[in-house]
């Protein structure tokens, strides 16, 4: 997130605003006005009905009080009253806010940034992440103004809120689910799970080993979480755990650990839900939503059983919208965001789907090993090509012709995708499939054709 007030960049990314806390956008003069202008668009602005309520939550970061305390300020000038879900995560705002009357909702949360950061995710009544219209009005609305708002009263904490979240992860993907007898583990990466995780498992009778649970503010993500796993998984094998859990910052994604040890992304975590669904006759429609950067591997797992994948672009949002457009129950990430479609109100939560994976685990009876064994990714080769210009692909000579008989070749099971870095003067070339020495062989030559049209200095790599 750029720091630049003045220029043309964007306020908003594709999650929301986010940068380092106290500079730029997010120092609190402009959180203050950022406040104003969600109200004005979301909100009705002043003169809108009377006992319109905003409602704020936090991950942990140390700079959440005051930035929350900065958007109540903005808020209520167009008289929206402020009400503090504290720390809590990201899913669980959605449903408070969805479900509680709330005209809007916003997450302060950098996701698994470093606690540096700090980020802004403004939801709708319903709980839903904003068009991107709607973020471009409150875009231009705040350039018009941004005039900061020094006095306003401080959010009203209400913890009832937190509560209810726990009530409905029990009694929706937790309902008749009995966890006694299971040893889990989960990381709660010091955010916004921290406190409600442990209270969750336990309270459907696990026996919980909670890791990273206690956030000081400057902790988050630090060599934990659902980016740096590997504490998690020492401690499955340490303990003997049946399950281990990787929750990110704010809790909208989880990565997996089995009783070995051994991590389970995203893809393995369609996989072997998509399968339970197949096979216990859930689904009357068999297709699940992946992005491009699933692996071909889980093409493969999921078309054995008769499964198409419909493939969208990177983000949850994507996956989100593809889920509500052609009406399915399931779809994510191989980060860890899984999305179920109305069952869960097309929301990405972490916990959620730890209990929907645990439920299949008691329901077959099998360990998490053997449900995601069915998914073997494919090998994946990536060059990366220093370039002089960032063309089209298609205006690069030869690149498409190779493309699609490389395509041809690879059939069903390999894919190539090229694209430009955003940071860097490089292209990158990404080839899969099953035979690694060979998508080796492909990769170089595509490399090789770029190299040679807009490479630095005109050559090859």
């Amino acid at each position: 997130m750029s720091g630049d007030t003045q220029g043309g960049v964007p306020i908003f990314g594709t999650d929301g605003i986010r940068g380092t806390a106290g500079e730029g956008w997010l120092s609190a003069e402009l959180v203050s006005a950022l406040g104003r202008a969600i109200g004005t668009v979301l909100g009705g602005g002043p003169g809108a009905a009377a006992g319109r309520r905003a409602v704020v939550g936090y991950d942990g970061r140390r700079s959440g009080p005051q930035l929350e305390a900065a958007l109540a300020r903005g808020l209520h000038r167009t008289g929206l009253a402020t009400t503090s879900a504290g720390l809590i995560t990201t899913p669980g705002l959605a449903l408070v806010t969805r479900t509680c009357d709330f005209a809007l909702g916003v997450m302060l949360s950098a996701s698994h940034n470093p606690a540096r950061d700090n980020g802004i995710k403004v939801l709708s009544a319903r709980g839903d992440k904003l068009a991107d219209e709607t973020e471009r009005e409150i875009e231009r609305v705040l350039r018009a103004d941004l005039a900061p708002e020094s006095t306003g009263p401080t959010p009203a904490f209400d913890g009832a809120l937190q509560e209810l979240y726990l009530d409905h992860l029990s009694g929706s993907a937790g309902a008749g689910l009995d966890l006694g007898g299971l040893n889990i583990a989960i990381d709660c990466a010091n955010g916004a799970a921290s406190r409600l995780g442990p209270r969750l498992l336990k309270r459907l009778g696990a026996e919980v080993i909670a890791l990273f649970a206690e956030p000081d503010g400057l902790n988050i993500n630090e060599g934990c979480g659902s980016t740096h796993p590997g504490a998690l998984q020492e401690r499955v094998r340490a303990a003997g755990a049946d399950l281990g859990i990787a929750l990110d910052g704010d809790a909208d994604r989880c990565l997996l650990v089995d009783e070995a040890g051994e991590l389970v992304h995203g893809d393995g975590i369609l996989t072997l839900l998509a399968r339970h669904a197949v096979k216990t006759h859930a689904w009357s429609s068999a297709r699940v939503v992946a992005t491009v950067m699933s692996n071909r591997g889980l093409h493969r797992a999921l078309r054995e059983v008769g499964v198409e994948v419909v493939t969208v672009g990177v983000g949850d949002r994507r996956v989100s919208e593809a889920l509500r457009r052609e009406d399915l129950p399931l779809g994510g990430e191989q980060s860890g965001h899984i999305i179920f479609g109305a069952e869960n109100h097309h929301v990405g939560d972490g916990l959620y789907t730890a209990l929907r994976v645990l439920r299949v685990m008691r329901e077959s009876g099998r360990p998490l090993s053997e449900l995601a064994s069915p998914y073997r990714p494919f090998p994946q080769v990536l060059v990366n090509v220093p370039v002089a210009s960032k063309p089209h692909f298609s205006e690069v000579p030869n690149i498409e012709e190779a493309v699609r008989r490389i395509e041809a070749e690879l059939a069903e099971d390999g894919r190539v995708l090229l694209r430009y870095s955003g940071t860097e003067p490089l292209a990158r070339v990404m080839v899969e499939g099953p035979d690694e020495g060979r998508i080796q062989v492909l990769a170089d030559e595509l490399a090789d054709l770029l190299g040679e049209a807009i490479g630095v200095g005109g050559g090859a790599r």
